[in-house]
C-alpha cells in the first residue's frame, strides 16, 4: 500500500512527519498500537491514512470511537473536504439521519464512522458490527483519547471500560489507542483495560517547544491576567480556564467589559447557548472562551494563541493536556497558570472529602504533589514537564524560568517556625486554625481573633515578623505539596501536622523557594486590539494584502459549508499562497494542504482572489 501517495493525494502533505510513517504502515498492515503523541502531532492521519489505504484494499470500514461531538463534526467535514467519505453518529442526528447513516454503513459506503464509546457498545451497533465482521468488513478500530479508559487519568470515563468487548467479539481486527497525555500508570491501565497487552506503543516527544510555559503566584488574578492579554495577546483567540461555573461568566464579563472579544462556556449553560458560543470560537478569529474543563477537548482550532489558567489543575496530566490546545500550528504559543495557597487547599480537599479508596486518594495526592513541583520550580519549567512523562530533556531556554531565572531563598527556617506554631496552637487548647490564623501569630499581629484564643502567649508569637505574608503563604503551599502539612476538611479546613512534618523540624529536608514578584496593573480602558494578519512566515506587504484577502474569502467559503474555517485551509497553507503569488494551476501543485480535492474544488478561485490582490 503506498500511503506517502495517499497523504500526498488526498492531504497535501509531501511528507510524514515523526513516528507518523511508522505507524500507519504497521497499523495498515493489521497491527495493533498503542500511540502517545502530543496535541497537534497529527494523530488524527495515523488512523485516517491506514483507513483509507485498507478501504481501497478492500478490508471495509474503520470505526473512530471518540466522546467528542465537535471533533467528530469537524474531522467529518474535514474529510469530506478532503474528498473521503465519512459519517458520524451522534446526539445531533435526527433519528432518519441516523438510520440513513447506518444504512450506508452496512452497505460499505463509508471509509471511516464516528461514534461514541456509549453507542459503540449498545446491543444494536454491536449486532451491525458483527455483521460487517462476518462479511470481512471491518476494517480497523481507532480509540481516541484512549486516557478515557484510564481510572489514573484525567478524564476518566466508565464507559471506555466496555470496549474490551472489540478485542473479544471481533479478533483478528486491529486495533488502535490514541491519546495525547498518559503517564507511565495511565499507559499500562490503557494495555490492561483494552486488552492491547501485544500492542506495538509508538511513544513521541511530549514537547511542544512552540509553547512558552509562564507559572505567576496568584495575587488578584483578574487584573493578572489581563495585563497578560494585553501585553502579548491583543486580539488573539485563547482558552481561559476557571474552576466554578460562577467565576466563568464572571471572568467572561470582566473581559468583555475591558474590550476583549469573550465568551463563557460550561455545563450549566443552555444547551443552545453552550453549542453557539463553541461554534463562534471555532468560526471566528480572536476569541476568547473562558470555560471550566467541559470545554477543549476535540477542540481542533490551530490557532489558539494561549491558554491560561486562573485555578490550578489537578494533575500535571490535566495541565498538559489542556495546555496543549494552544499553538496546535505550530506557531509560537504561551500557557499561562495563576495559582496559589487556596488552590492548594481546594484540591487537597477534593481528594480528601472523595469517596474514592485510600490506594487511589495517595495516587491523586502524589499528582498534585507533582503539579505543585512545576509549580515552585526554579529551574526549567518544561524539564520538570517532560521528565513527569519520563522524557529527559536539557533546558528549554523559552520558559518563564529560563527567561528570567527567579531569585531563590531558604524557606526551612520559616517552615520551622509554621510547622511549630501548628503544634502549639493544637497543644494550647487542643483544636487547629486556618492560614489566616496561623500566619497572623507567625507575624505577631495581635488581632481579636488572636487575643481571644491566647495565641500572643505562644513562644512563637511574632517569630517571622520580618517575613510577608506573602513568603509565608509560599512556604506553607510547599509544605502542603510535601505532605508535611494536612488540610483537615472535617474540622473547617483547619491546618494539622502530618508525619512528613518532623523531618521538616529536625532540618533534615531544606525548603527552598522562589521569591515574589509584584505584577503592574493593566492600563485603564478598553484593552488595544491587533487588526493587523498575523501571518504564521514571514511576508512582504503585497503578500501581507494577498494573505488577507485569502483569509477573508476562506471565511465566506466556511460560512457557506458551516465549517470552522481551519478545515478548508489552514492559515499555513493561505501564507505559502499569498508568498508564492501563483498564476496558474502548475503554480499551486507542491504547497502543503493543497490535496487533489481541493485543488479540484478551489484552485480557480484561489488564482481569482490572489490576482485581484
Amino acid at each position: 500500500m503506498n500511503y506517502l501517495s495517499i497523504l500526498h493525494e488526498v492531504f497535501g502533505y509531501e511528507q510524514f512527519r515523526g513516528p507518523q510513517q511508522a505507524i500507519v504502515e504497521h497499523v495498515g498492515a493489521g497491527g495493533d498500537a498503542l500511540v502517545l503523541m502530543p496535541t497537534g502531532g497529527g494523530k488524527s492521519l495515523c488512523y485516517q491514512i491506514p483507513a483509507i489505504a485498507r478501504q481501497r484494499a478492500g478490508l471495509g470500514i474503520t470505526i473512530v470511537i471518540s466522546p467528542l461531538i465537535a471533533l467528530m463534526h469537524d474531522q467529518v467535514g474535514a474529510l469530506h473536504e478532503a474528498g473521503v467519505s465519512a459519517a458520524f453518529l451522534n446526539s445531533t442526528l435526527s433519528g432518519e439521519e441516523a438510520y440513513q447513516v447506518e444504512q450506508s454503513l452496512l452497505r460499505g459506503d463509508i471509509t471511516l464512522l464516528y461514534a461514541a464509546p456509549e453507542r459503540i457498545t449498545t446491543p444494536r451497533f454491536l449486532a451491525q458490527l458483527a455483521s460487517l465482521f462476518e462479511r470481512g468488513q471491518l476494517s480497523l478500530f481507532a480509540i481516541d483519547e484512549a486516557h478515557c479508559v484510564s481510572q489514573w487519568g484525567h478524564d476518566f470515563r466508565p464507559e471506555y471500560r466496555a470496549l474490551s468487548v472489540l478485542h473479544e467479539r471481533f479478533p483478528g481486527v486491529p486495533r488502535m489507542a490514541l491519546t495525547a497525555t498518559a503517564d507511565d500508570l495511565t499507559r499500562a491501565d490503557i494495555l490492561e483495560r483494552l486488552q492491547l497487552q501485544e500492542a506495538r506503543a509508538f511513544i513521541s516527544s511530549f514537547d511542544r517547544p512552540n509553547i512558552r510555559y509562564t507559572i505567576v503566584e496568584k495575587r488578584d488574578s483578574t487584573t493578572q491576567l489581563l495585563r497578560f492579554i494585553e501585553r502579548e495577546h491583543a486580539g488573539d483567540a485563547g482558552i481561559v480556564y476557571c474552576q466554578s461555573r460562577k467565576k466563568v461568566e464572571d471572568i467572561a464579563q470582566t473581559l468583555l467589559d475591558s474590550g476583549v472579544n469573550a465568551l463563557p462556556y460550561h455545563a450549566g449553560l443552555e444547551g443552545r447557548v453552550r453549542q453557539s458560543n463553541q461554534d463562534r470560537f471555532l468560526r471566528e478569529e480572536g476569541i476568547v472562551m473562558v470555560a471550566t474543563i467541559a470545554f477543549g477537548m476535540g477542540i481542533d482550532k490551530p490557532d489558539v494563541r494561549f491558554v491560561a489558567h486562573l485555578d490550578m489543575p489537578k494533575n500535571i496530566e490535566g495541565y498538559y493536556q489542556e495546555t496543549g490546545r494552544a499553538g496546535r500550528d505550530g506557531l509560537p504559543a504561551n500557557a499561562w497558570m495563576c495559582y496559589g495557597l487556596q488552590d492548594v487547599v481546594n484540591q487537597r480537599r477534593m481528594i480528601d472529602e472523595s469517596p474514592a479508596e485510600e490506594a487511589f486518594k495517595q495516587v491523586m495526592r502524589g499528582k498534585l504533589e507533582a503539579l505543585l513541583g512545576l509549580a515552585e520550580a526554579t529551574d526549567c519549567r518544561r524539564t520538570q514537564l517532560l521528565a513527569y512523562f519520563g522524557e529527559l530533556s536539557q533546558p528549554c531556554g523559552n520558559c518563564d524560568n529560563c527567561l528570567q531565572p527567579p531569585a531563590v531563598w531558604d524557606g526551612s527556617a520559616a517552615a520551622q517556625m509554621l510547622l511549630s506554631t501548628i503544634y502549639r496552637i493544637h497543644k494550647l487548647s487542643g483544636i487547629s486554625f486556618g492560614a489566616g490564623q496561623l500566619m497572623d501569630i507567625v507575624r505577631g499581629k495581635k488581632t481579636d481573633k488572636v487575643a481571644q484564643h491566647g495565641h500572643d502567649t505562644l513562644s512563637t508569637f511574632g517569630v517571622g515578623a520580618d517575613l510577608s505574608e506573602i513568603q509565608l503563604r509560599g512556604v506553607l503551599r510547599q509544605l502542603l505539596a510535601m505532605g508535611a502539612v494536612m488540610v483537615d476538611v472535617q474540622a473547617f479546613n483547619t491546618l494539622v501536622l502530618t508525619d512528613k512534618s518532623r523531618a521538616v523540624l529536625k532540618g533534615d529536608v531544606a525548603v527552598r523557594l522562589r521569591e515574589s514578584v509584584s505584577l503592574p496593573a493593566p492600563r485603564k480602558g478598553k484593552m488595544p486590539v491587533n487588526t493587523k494578519p498575523k501571518a504564521p512566515i514571514e511576508l512582504d506587504a503585497l503578500a501581507l494584502l494577498r494573505y488577507a484577502d485569502l483569509k477573508a474569502w476562506r471565511a465566506e467559503i466556511a460560512r457557506e459549508h458551516n465549517l470552522p474555517a481551519y478545515v478548508i485551509f489552514h492559515d499555513a497553507t493561505l501564507a505559502a499562497i499569498a508568498e508564492r503569488a501563483p498564476q496558474s494551476l502548475q503554480d499551486l501543485q507542491g504547497i502543503s494542504g493543497m490535496g487533489v480535492k481541493k485543488l479540484e474544488a478551489y484552485a480557480q478561485e484561489v488564482l481569482r482572489v490572489v490576482a485581484v490582490a
